[in-house]
């Protein structure tokens, strides 16, 4: 009823905090005739209406608003939210369920997630038995969720918590859809520990969005020279040049965790890729 309050008003802009669920009940509420930006704060973030990370959002706003807006141009954004039923049936599948108009510029407003494309069974395959065949006896594995990451597990036999974050060591499952407190306990058993995470496909996000019960406090612990990124070329394709990104929620982390990751790609292949704290500089100004 906010939402459509705020049309009635005639204001120029709404935006919104939260996930897919408030993005569909805006676009009940809105449909097309006000822009929209979303602030992304909800753990299930596949819609393109959201920008990259808050500071983003703000960014944004300034932009279309009062510094340039003849450099921002609308476009009609995609709303999407888990397809229940295919994630009945193990798979992550994003459903599209209309469109909102955003103010985009590359960098600062996300892409669609980008689900895995049909035919990649025999890469995700390679990236799980790289990663199995590399593990160490008796250190901890913090496995991230994700269809890239599930290949792993299923590679050990084990079963994966697709949305969740699970733990194995030797071989073994010990700990399924984990939450921080739960991540820590193990760490306090475990000396050695690495993390093992997907970047979302079109975003890039490797810590920041789905996966926030690997926290700052659970990556410092691990140390981020044992954080390892697993995603196949075709994801790293869907990002088009734009670099994997940290939202964290630690600045100070954020930047510690920038710069260049070797990022595993199939059996003995790894491709060095950009990580970076920001979604991208600011447009130049339009001449």
């Amino acid at each position: 009823q906010a939402a459509r309050d705020l049309v009635a008003a005639g204001v120029d802009l709404i935006l919104f905090a939260g996930g897919d669920g408030t993005a569909r009940d805006v676009l009940d509420a809105v449909g097309e005739a006000v822009p929209v930006i979303g602030v992304p704060a909800g753990v299930k973030i596949h819609s393109a209406v959201y920008a990259t990370t808050p500071a983003a959002a703000g960014d944004l706003v300034a932009l279309y608003l009062h510094e340039r807006p003849a450099a921002v141009r609308l476009r009609e954004a995609e709303v999407m939210d888990i397809d229940e039923e295919a994630f009945r049936g193990g798979r992550v599948s994003a459903r599209l369920y209309g469109y909102l108009r955003v103010p985009y510029v590359r960098g600062l407003t996300q892409s669609a997630k980008a689900g895995n494309v049909a035919g990649e069974e025999g890469a995700l395959e390679e990236i799980a038995n790289e990663v199995v065949a590399a593990m160490e006896p008796g250190a901890l594995y913090i496995v991230g969720p994700g269809t890239t990451t599930r290949a792993i597990l299923q590679r050990l036999g084990l079963p994966k918590t697709l949305l969740g974050v699970d733990a194995v060591a030797d071989g073994r499952l010990v700990g399924r859809d984990l939450d921080e407190h739960g991540l820590l306990d193990l760490l306090a058993r475990y000396p050695r520990a690495f993390i093992v995470v997907t970047a979302i496909g079109g975003q890039g996000h490797i810590f920041g969005r789905g996966n926030q019960q690997i926290s700052p406090a659970v990556i410092r612990r691990v140390g981020p020279a044992n954080v390892i990124v697993v995603a196949t070329q075709t994801k790293l394709l869907s990002l088009e040049g734009r670099p994997l990104l940290v939202d964290t929620g630690d600045p100070a982390l954020d930047a510690e965790l920038s710069g260049y990751v070797k990022v595993v790609t199939a059996l003995d292949r790894r491709t060095m890729y950009r990580v970076g704290v920001d979604a991208g500089a600011l447009p130049a100004a339009a001449s």
